[in-house]
């Protein structure tokens, strides 16, 4: 198992565009992928779960992974992370 804090850097948050591209990322991967907010953990393969996490910018998230392909995932994710889902400028 793996485990990040990330943070939410694009000015918009976590709004439907990168929530479905953080979705269809997760979904790539065999791994157990959570994310938890404030004590509310979601499966990030559910594009409703990280809807309803709400992470605006400057949020903090925690990121759990585990399973056989769990440092490939947490690297992609954390990448996704760190370039603001591309809305950074």
């Amino acid at each position: 198992m793996v485990q990040k804090t990330l943070h939410i850097k694009n000015r918009a948050g976590l709004h439907t565009r990168p929530a479905a591209m953080l979705v269809k990322l997760a979904a790539k991967f065999k791994s157990n992928i959570q994310l938890e907010r404030d004590g509310f953990e979601i499966n990030a393969k559910s594009i409703v779960g990280v809807m309803t996490l709400a992470a605006e910018f400057g949020s903090t998230l925690e990121l759990e992974i585990d399973g056989d392909d769990e440092q490939e995932a947490m690297d992609a994710i954390v990448e996704l992370f760190e370039t603001g889902f591309g809305e950074l400028t």
